[in-house]
């Protein structure tokens, strides 16, 4: 429903003025005063509303099962503040419409709250699900799935630390340090144009819309025939009566052959709208890294190493390089070089956390000068706390939830009450690094957060592999549940939020996260059969580690600590060359993007790269075009093909549940 000129009169006037911070030699009081006078908006406009919290609820809810998805597919979960506030504008618009305009609108700061709930719940709950679980799963012997209890309590301890830890590194950060949180920023520039109710702003919001309308349909087409009966026979229809719909889920279906008489799985090309958008979105340099080294391993490495096992068959003692899957009708070459893979990623990450050692030194002066509410004088101190998160519910809150977390660690996992505490510190110690290097960055070190965890645990609890997992989960999930908190609440500091009801919201959407990712883990995730068919990028290298970490180096094959060795050299030596020459790394390869392609299949490369080489050929063409819809169409492909494929994993196991009773 169209609005009048005098209803987008009144809207547009109760947008928050444009923030304009003070210089950073200014002292906190003044920081704090200056922002309370001339943002703050948060007792002028609803916020935290029931419709906010349960639009946040819903969105978040399918988000957290998306980003399951995508987890499980290309290793990484996508950030769902800037697609939650398009679909909830979007949504709320449709049902007044629907209501004959008995419905007031949602306001700017209701938006920025249901961001905050779904925020919490869509990614704060399920980042270690699908890594720590999933990597619990396969290296069991059994592959026995954890109780949902534990995988419940594992999620709600873990991201309700990620909440309260927040608590006083907003005030840090946010309030004083003046950290840009970039994603933060886009996502109140994107409510602010939605209720500006300009025409651009609309048209970015349609086309989010768009892209979510055809994922979901690519998604239902490219679903193989026999996983639902009545999805077959409609295949089957359309292609007797008209034409093939299907799209199947690789080309040639039986991938592109090098190696006589053996092909070699994921050589090919998948058409999957969220491997091209999340290349889209990633750009070049990532997507033709990955490319490049995938290209290395199947081109090169791969017909090299068969050709020796071939020279080598049958003589005593020798073990074939590349293993074999299909009772030995296929070659599987990428997990031979998992090992490299996995050590390029590791070493890089841990090399470009040791060159930011000035941000991490800086993440302990929090430490240093305590948790600060604004120290302000006379009337504005009195609301600056009324509004602010008071002390002592991080104290109250800390305290039952580190018992908490501590009690899961015990019971479930079997791990020392001594060495639980400690996973329970250093989840504080590396949240702070990992908030400083998203409010500095835009990006969020969860990866090397783990590492340094298994590290620890390995030196705490040798060989076993257990403690070892799900210590790195428990610091990773609280540290990347911080991380992306803190970016919300900077869209809520920019907007004139209060803090407070944020809080709250974000809280709630721990409970929602958790009510919809652990029932989705086990509907989508069967067995660890069902596992072994996604390519588990983010899985495997958490597998790579513990195994080598619990068993030690030595057990491994030559040819793994080889690649481990040229993996590590590699990881190091590319940071260490783009914090040398800074202006050069538009043109060197991306550690992360080469130490992924040797653990995603060459077809998920292919693909990547398609997506960047579509954005980089739009923006040559149309560059405003590209800067204005590239990221809107994308993330509503990633997010329409990753929510209707999970929907549709969870209904299978659902109705073979059901069929066999």
């Amino acid at each position: 429903m169209a609005l009048s000129a005098v209803e987008r009169q009144d809207e547009q006037s109760d947008l928050p003025r444009p923030f304009v911070p003070l210089p950073q030699d200014a002292s906190p009081e003044a920081k704090d005063r200056h922002w309370y006078e001339t943002c703050y908006m948060g007792d002028r406009m609803p916020q935290l509303t029931l419709r906010a919290v349960v639009m946040g609820a819903v969105l978040g809810m399918l988000m957290s099962v998306s980003n399951l998805y995508t987890t499980l597919k290309v290793g990484w979960s996508f950030g769902v503040a800037i697609t939650s506030c398009v679909l909830s504008y979007v949504i709320w618009n449709a049902v007044r419409a629907l209501s004959a305009g008995r419905l007031s609108n949602m306001s700017i700061l209701e938006n920025n709250c249901m961001q905050s709930t779904a925020s919490a719940a869509g990614y704060s709950t399920g980042s270690t699900i699908a890594t720590a679980f999933g990597a619990l799963l396969l290296l069991d012997p059994a592959h026995r799935h954890q109780p949902w209890a534990v995988v419940a309590a594992f999620t709600v301890t873990t991201g309700a630390m990620g909440v309260w830890l927040a608590i006083p590194m907003k005030r840090q950060m946010i309030n004083q340090e003046q950290l840009p949180f970039p994603s933060g920023i886009a996502a109140a520039t994107t409510l602010r144009s939605l209720y500006s109710r300009s025409g651009e702003a609309l048209r970015k919001a349609y086309s989010l819309v768009a892209g979510l309308a055809t994922g979901l349909i690519v998604g239902v087409l490219n679903t193989g025939e026999d996983q639902f009966v009545a999805l077959g026979k409609f295949f089957q229809f359309m292609r007797q009566r008209l034409f093939s719909v299907h799209l199947p889920e690789q080309v040639p279906e039986s991938g592109f052959r090098l190696l006589a008489g053996k092909p070699m799985i994921g050589f090919g090309f998948e058409p999957s709208v969220l491997l091209i958008s999340a290349g889209m979105i990633v750009g070049l340099r990532v997507s033709l890294s990955m490319l490049s080294a995938s290209a290395l391993l199947y081109f090169v490495m791969a017909p090299w190493l068969q050709g020796i096992d071939a020279a080598h068959a049958g003589m005593a003692g020798y073990l074939p390089s590349i293993p074999t899957a299909g009772g030995g009708a296929l070659y599987h070459p990428r997990n031979w070089a998992l090992w490299g893979g996995t050590s390029v990623i590791v070493f890089a990450s841990l090399a470009a956390l040791g060159l930011q050692w000035k941000t991490v030194a800086r993440s302990f002066t929090l430490l240093r000068r305590g948790p600060q509410a604004g120290s302000v004088h006379g009337d504005i101190e009195n609301r600056m706390a009324a509004i602010e998160v008071p002390n002592s519910w991080f104290v109250l809150g800390l305290i039952p939830i580190g018992i908490a977390m501590v009690l899961v660690q015990i019971i479930a996992f079997q791990i020392s009450w001594w060495a639980g505490l400690i996973a329970v510190g250093m989840s504080f110690i590396l949240s702070m690094v990992a908030c400083r290097a998203t409010g500095e960055t835009d990006t969020t070190p969860v990866g090397a957060m783990g590492k340094v965890m298994q590290l620890l645990f390995a030196v705490i609890s040798p060989g076993n592999v257990t403690h070892n997992l799900m210590s790195a989960g428990v610091a990773a999930n609280s540290a990347s549940s911080s991380a992306d908190l803190l970016t919300d609440l900077k869209s809520g500091y920019l907007l004139g939020a209060n803090p407070r009801k944020q809080f709250i919201a974000q809280f709630v959407g721990i409970f929602f996260g958790t009510l919809a990712i652990v029932p989705a883990w086990y509907l989508m995730i069967p067995n660890a059969a069902a596992l072994e068919k996604y390519p588990l990028p983010a899985t495997q290298t958490w597998v790579a580690v513990a195994r080598v970490l619990s068993s030690g180096i030595a057990t491994l094959p030559m040819s793994a600590r080889w690649a481990i060795l040229i993996g590590g050299l590699v990881g190091i030596l590319i940071p260490v060359l783009e914090k040398s020459f800074p202006r050069a790394r538009r043109w060197m390869p991306s550690a992360i993007g080469l130490g992924l392609g040797w653990i995603v299949f060459f077809s998920n490369a292919l693909a990547f790269t398609i997506g960047a080489l579509i954005a980089w050929v739009w923006a040559l063409f149309k560059p405003a075009n590209q800067e204005r819809y590239n990221i809107p169409i994308a993330s509503g492909l990633v997010a329409g093909e990753s929510l209707i494929k999970a929907l549709l994993a969870m209904l299978a196991t659902g109705i073979g549940l059901l069929s066999a009773k």
